[in-house]
């Protein structure tokens, strides 16, 4: 065996020190970036992104913490949005309220019926505006409460077609409900079913010019995302949705321009409301529309039993 000097074996010793740092380094070192990222974030810093330089378990890692920090930036800017929109709504009516208010108190006059009309107007729109929030919020977290039961969805749309004829007829369209399979029969809320038919009613009311035509049709079976459902389309001759604003019709207080304005329509929640309501039943809606021919929305409501809920 060769003996090694002292001074050989302390260098040895020394490179061996060194490599074994830079290994650790080299090892550790996107773990120090993944740190102070952390700490940035949890300073409130959501701009954060870490680059991905390898493919190990580190890599993993940090492509999760991006993934969270950019659905975290996500739920920032929809909270901030909503927060403005809700402040934007608010507003209006508030502003209303207040000027009557004050013009009424500097000009020592009691108030008239018109200008109480008015105010009570403001005030069920702001009401209306509170519960429509409180319901989506529920609906949003899962916590709406639901009476699921055997409804005949069929007898229901009749009712419902009756309770807006009238309106449908002072506006000068024809509305109709058409089945060719009788009863149909769902596990549902049937308030809650209700509240989305009249939504989606209302607004074929709505942005339908007279003389056009709404109807409602009923398929009972229809298979669709290997599940059977049962459909109703409510199919109206309006002004139609122009083609990109279609993905953005279910977001919160979104009104397409102009045909859509928050003084001819109403809260801006109802078709939020009526997609979060129809994912709490485990259906969804889908809707199809061209500019000044008219749209049609659909709702599926899947077919199964009681014991399933």
């Amino acid at each position: 065996m060769k003996w090694i000097g002292p001074g050989k074996g302390v260098f040895i010793l020394a490179i061996g020190l060194f490599f074994s740092l830079w290994i650790s380094g080299v090892l550790t070192l996107p773990l120090k970036k993944l740190m102070a990222a952390i700490e940035r974030v949890a300073q409130g810093n959501l701009d954060v992104n870490v680059p991905v330089q390898s493919k190990d378990e580190y890599g993993k890692v940090i492509r999760t913490f991006n993934d969270m920090t950019l659905r975290l930036r996500e739920a920032e800017d929809a909270r901030r949005h909503l927060v403005a929109d809700v402040a934007h709504e608010l507003r209006t009516p508030l502003s209303i309220i207040q000027l009557k208010l004050e013009n009424a108190q500097q000009s020592s006059q009691t108030a008239s019926p018109e200008m109480l009309l008015r105010l009570h107007d403001e005030v069920i729109r702001l009401s209306l505006l509170v519960d429509d929030l409180h319901v989506l919020s529920l609906a949003e977290a899962g916590r709406l409460s639901l009476d699921f039961k055997p409804l005949d969805l069929t007898a229901k749309l009749e009712q419902i077609v009756d309770d807006v004829k009238m309106e449908a007829e002072e506006n000068g369209l024809e509305i109709q409900l058409s089945s060719g399979t009788g009863p149909v029969t769902v596990i549902a809320d049937a308030r809650r079913i209700a509240q989305v038919f009249i939504n989606l009613l209302t607004n074929a009311i709505r942005y339908t010019p007279p003389g056009g035509r709404i109807s409602v049709v009923v398929e009972d079976k229809v298979a669709e995302r290997d599940q059977t459902y049962a459909c109703v389309s409510i199919i109206d001759t309006g002004v139609g949705i122009p083609e990109e604003e279609l993905p953005r019709l279910f977001d919160r207080f979104y009104r397409v321009e102009k045909a859509r304005s928050r003084h001819t329509g109403g809260t801006g929640l109802g078709l939020t409301i009526a997609h979060q309501l129809m994912k709490a039943h485990g259906g969804f809606i889908r809707v199809a529309s061209r500019l000044d021919q008219g749209s049609a929305f659909t709702v599926y409501l899947p077919v199964q039993s009681l014991d399933d809920k």
